[in-house]
């Protein structure tokens, strides 16, 4: 016979979104949980290719009540980013169940039932920190390509070790595209394929960056906001299309002779890619960093707008009492999708959630 427990608040997440929302309730006294699908708070840092480093240097990437590790300007690695958040959950000995993967969301009366595969939940508030880009997308087309060619979703991508010998096709041409695409370049003939949607003008471990960084932060989070004509044209721009070059640029690809073009990859000949002027290519790998999408189909109740994002208001959905999402790409402003800019999302979710708590029902 399953139990189902009661809780005040559930959160479901132990990403960085996650956890400062954890902060921000135990900050509040309110009772709450953290369910974590991993074995791990991190694991899904840890997952990622091996030589990624944040867009950001330390300074940036601090949740709320402890600074990042390490020196202002140094550049976190992808497991020093997995282990902060594992310090951070344990540090402020927060409420955290891994290995608890959330299955359904669903009404029940005033409250919402949680169903996991280690049993369910009754919650008065829910906050779904599972962020907005979790769901890998490849192109339906890939499954009719030639099984002889090697095929990677860059979420699965960690070294060239995992490629056959012979060329390497990157599709996508955001800024984890274009790492990927110099990386291999090294050890295979490569191309990359895909429109490049601007480079960041100067090196972001440059000396440069010391003096633009600190004003795109505040721009990040004081003037590209939904409260302004820019931040919302921005928004659109972040949620449906890839981001600029950071790291690495389009020199730093040329250089170490990546062939790019500007096409799309949009279907398959014979087996084999190809690009939106016909052009069939041959390559033996294809590494796919085409994305993710946001998916709320384990949600039993719609949240979504038309545009395929939950509506909300500083993280409170529209229509649905006690529920709330917290790291949503451009939530409130640019900075809400960046590690050190998700604090402030949280924090409003938490004083709204520890509002609610006036005239609840206690709870056995």
């Amino acid at each position: 016979m399953t139990t189902t427990r009661d809780i005040d608040t559930l959160i479901i997440g132990a990403g960085q979104a996650g956890l400062a929302t954890a902060y921000h309730l135990a900050e509040r006294g309110v009772e709450f949980a953290v369910l974590e699908a991993d074995a791990r708070v991190g694991d899904i840092w840890r997952r990622r290719y091996d030589s990624l480093r944040l867009y950001s240097p330390a300074k940036y990437d601090s949740l709320p009540g402890w600074d990042m590790p390490g020196l202002a300007w140094s550049w976190p690695t992808k497991d020093d980013m997995a282990d902060y958040l594992e310090a951070y959950a344990q540090r402020f000995q927060l409420p955290v169940h891994t290995g608890v993967r959330v299955q359904r969301l669903q009404p029940s009366g005033d409250d919402y039932l949680v169903i996991t595969d280690s049993g369910s939940f009754a919650a008065r508030n829910v906050v779904v920190a599972t962020g907005g880009w979790r769901t890998p997308h490849i192109p339906t087309f890939a499954a009719e390509l030639d099984p002889g060619i090697r095929q990677l979703h860059s979420s699965r991508y960690r070294n060239p070790g995992q490629l056959l010998p012979g060329p390497v096709l990157v599709v996508g041409m955001s800024h984890s595209g274009a790492d990927i695409a110099l990386e291999v370049a090294a050890t295979h003939p490569t191309m990359a394929a895909g429109p490049i949607r601007g480079e960041l003008p100067f090196d972001i471990e440059g000396g440069a960056a010391r003096v633009m960084l600190p004003i795109m932060w505040f721009a990040a989070n004081h003037l590209l906001t939904e409260r302004t004509p820019m931040g919302r044209a921005l928004r659109t721009q972040v949620r449906t299309g890839g981001g600029p070059l950071l790291r690495v640029k389009s020199a730093h690809l040329a250089a170490a002779g990546v062939t790019h073009v500007g096409d799309k990859v949009v279907g398959v000949y014979g087996g084999l890619p190809v690009l939106a002027d016909d052009s069939v290519l041959e390559p033996r790998n294809i590494i796919w960093c085409t994305g993710f999408r946001n998916d709320t189909s384990w949600i039993d109740f719609p949240v979504c707008g038309p545009d395929g994002w939950p509506e909300q208001s500083h993280g409170a959905v529209d229509g649905h009492a006690g529920l709330y999402f917290v790291g949503l790409p451009f939530q409130y402003a640019f900075a809400s999708m960046l590690v050190g800019g998700v604090g402030r999302d949280a924090a409003e979710v938490a004083r709204r959630v520890a509002k609610r708590q006036v005239g609840t029902r206690s709870r056995a």
